[in-house]
């Protein structure tokens, strides 16, 4: 809320340099707390697909965790008025990478009982194929997102 009262002195005083800084300020504000939610949303689909990889099974709960953390990824990334979507998909590969480790140590909390450590879980599934999964399970969420957003009438 402060930033609008300095955006509105800014524009009193007709200084328009200093109300232009301050509008990229706050959109870069906007957008890292937009990076923020996805991460977090992406870790909770890493760690569900960690548990899959290592245990060699799914659970119904699980299941509903992967599809609510790619509801919330999509809601968030995507642009409403302008369509489209907020963070590229390059960038949504470097978020993945970000938070991978994270979401191994919260994997290794919950995957078998929590017998294992997350170094023991490295060697338990293959990095790069969950990291491709979750890759692909955010793209098809996207595609689908589209197609629902433009239907005619919505």
């Amino acid at each position: 809320m402060e930033e609008l009262w300095e955006l509105r002195r800014y524009l009193e005083a007709s200084d328009v340099a200093g109300a232009l800084a301050l509008l990229d300020e706050m959109e870069a504000m906007a957008k890292d707390d937009k990076i923020d939610r996805i991460a977090s949303y992406m870790q909770v689909l890493l760690v569900h697909l960690i548990k899959q990889a290592v245990e060699q099974r799914t659970t119904k709960s699980w299941q509903a965790s992967i599809r609510n953390a790619l509801y919330h990824i999509c809601r968030t990334n995507k642009r409403r008025k302008a369509g489209g979507w907020y963070l590229t998909e390059a960038e949504l590969g470097e978020i993945i990478e970000e938070v991978y480790d994270a979401a191994l140590n919260w994997a290794a909390q919950e995957a078998c009982e929590g017998l294992y450590t997350a170094e023991q879980l490295v060697t338990m599934h293959d990095r790069a194929q969950v990291i491709a999964a979750a890759f692909q399970h955010i793209q098809q969420a996207q595609i689908e997102e589209q197609r629902q957003g433009s239907r005619p009438g919505e």
